[in-house]
């Protein structure tokens, strides 16, 4: 039996160690190596023939969707990714699957099966069975605080505040204190939705009640534009 060459690409350890594992569970899959950024990804596409590529959407230098749009002849593609927000854009980009973090091994199974079935031999892939997408409203995220993991529904985040090491994100409903900087919430969150107006502040743009040239309005809060953040606000917040 042919074994399928896999690549495994994603900025976080635990993420590739994760794949890994799940990877050598399976004595069909071959691993090839992992990457920890989008360009790592692109040198080894020109170096070896991968089968499937296990990718992670948010990465630096290039994310996995920006990569994809590079590639003329990519190969099959699985998602891997801790955010449903890009899970529409995904499936303009005929990937195979889109699994969410944490992924079970029993979530992966089903990926690589539905990869098998999909593909021809010739590795062509069949776009009327590829997954559909997850709707807008039902996106979320998960962050740490109190000890726990805890999903924060993406529709009813209205804004975050940075403060320091740590960030209070304000949902329709309550406040969540997180360990975490505001500039990387910031590459996690779709801009089409989120916008950051000041070095301490990322609104939500479905949230936004008003603006001025000084100022946003959500609810009852009132948020100043930064200086040096003005004109891009500005300009995003015409369009």
């Amino acid at each position: 039996m042919k074994k399928i060459n896999c690549l495994i690409a994603d900025d976080e350890e635990i993420g590739r160690e994760i794949i890994v594992g799940y990877v050598q569970r399976l004595d069909k899959l071959n691993l090839l190596g992992t990457c920890a950024n989008g360009a790592e990804v692109y040198n080894a596409l020109s170096k070896h023939p991968v089968d499937l590529l296990f990718l992670d959407i948010q990465m630096p230098q290039l994310t996995g969707i920006e990569l994809l749009r590079t590639l003329k002849n990519p190969p099959a593609v699985i998602f891997t990714t801790a955010y449903r927000e890009y899970a529409i854009e995904s499936y303009e980009l005929n990937v195979i699957d889109y699994l969410l973090k944490p992924v079970s091994f029993e979530r992966f199974l089903k990926a690589v099966d539905k990869f098998e079935f999909i593909t021809n031999p010739g590795g062509i892939i069949n776009s009327n069975a590829l997954a559909e997408p997850v709707k807008e409203q039902d996106a979320f995220m998960y962050v740490k605080a109190d000890k726990k993991m805890i999903k924060v529904p993406l529709k009813d985040l209205m804004y975050i505040e940075g403060l320091k090491d740590y960030v209070k994100m304000h949902l329709v409903n309550k406040t969540i204190v997180t360990y975490q900087t505001l500039t990387y919430l910031e590459e996690k969150l779709s801009a089409n939705h989120f916008l950051r107006i000041h070095r301490s502040y990322i609104v939500s743009l479905r949230h936004l009640d008003a603006y001025s040239a000084t100022q946003v309005e959500i609810g009852k809060v009132s948020i100043a534009i930064g200086s040096s953040y003005a004109k891009d606000v500005l300009k995003k917040l015409e369009i």
